[in-house]
Parts: structure tokens; C-alpha cells; sequence
């Protein structure tokens, strides 16, 4: 079993980050009662780690095939999420549901790919920002959004 985790130490690394990443972002999601939460973040992106190391495992054994082009995969990985981002808005008494849950997934599949590519940085700080937004952002809005409500009262 160690032989089969060395062999493999580079496979492992980036499951791992990338589901370390996602959890940290649905971790958020789950402290604000959000639907999507770790465990889906978390899927999210070890998934697209996953579809892009196939990818690049793909590159080096068939790569000098013509016509031949691994980053299909990834560009699919972008058009997949979009269908599992589109699930989670909702159209409710005519206000939309779940747009910063559908863009938090979105990201989260970039990071899984920066991940899978091994592009460790840009992930870890991708996931620093997307934190910062759903966190600071939220506490900015919540005053805007009251001056918004006064100047929208009617006036007596």
C-alpha cells in the first residue's frame, strides 16, 4: 500500500489540496445556511483535479496522435459545471436564488484545474479571494443594502 502512495505521491498531493480548497470554500457556504456546502465544494473540486489529470495522463500517452487535444477536457469541465451552477439558482417570487452559490462552484472548479494542473499558488490564492468576497463582501452589502431600502421608501 506505501509502494502504491509513492508511486502515485503526486496524484495524492492533489486530491488532497484540492479537496482541502474546496472544503475550506463550502465551509463558508455551510456558515451561512447555503445548500452547497463542503461536501459539494469539496466534489466539485477534486473533480476537475481529476478530469484535468486524466488529461494530462491522456497528453502523455496518446499525444502524438493528430488532431489530437487533451485541453477539450478541461474547456468540458467548465461547461459541466455550468450545468450543475444553473442547478443551484432558483427563481422565487421573482428574485433569483443561489447566483453566489452557482459562482462559488464555478471558481471552485477553476481551483480543482489550477490544482490538477499543479498550479498551487494560484489555487491557494484563488481560495483566499473567493473567502474574502463571500466574508468581507457580505459585511460590506448589509449596510448598502439598508440605505438602499431607506431611499427607496416612499416618502410621507
Amino acid at each position: 500500500m506505501t509502494q502504491f502512495f509513492i508511486e502515485n505521491s503526486d496524484v495524492v498531493l492533489k486530491s488532497i489540496i484540492a479537496v482541502f480548497l474546496g472544503m475550506a470554500i463550502g465551509a463558508e457556504r455551510t456558515l451561512v445556511h447555503k445548500e452547497a456546502g463542503m461536501k459539494t465544494h469539496a466534489l466539485v473540486s477534486l473533480g476537475a483535479a481529476v478530469f484535468i489529470i486524466v488529461s494530462e495522463m491522456i497528453a502523455l500517452k496518446y499525444g502524438g496522435i493528430e488532431g489530437f487535444d487533451p485541453a477539450r477536457i478541461a474547456s468540458q469541465v467548465v461547461v459541466g459545471i455550468g450545468f450543475l451552477g444553473a442547478g443551484s439558482i432558483i427563481l422565487e417570487n421573482n428574485r433569483l436564488h443561489g447566483l453566489t452559490t452557482a459562482g462559488g462552484l464555478w471558481v471552485t472548479a477553476g481551483i480543482g484545474m489550477a490544482v490538477g494542473f499543479g498550479f498551487y499558488g494560484l489555487a491557494i490564492i484563488t481560495s483566499i479571494l473567493v473567502l474574502l468576497v463571500f466574508t468581507l463582501v457580505n459585511i460590506l452589502e448589509k449596510p448598502l443594502r439598508n440605505i438602499s431600502d431607506d431611499m427607496n421608501k416612499p416618502r410621507t
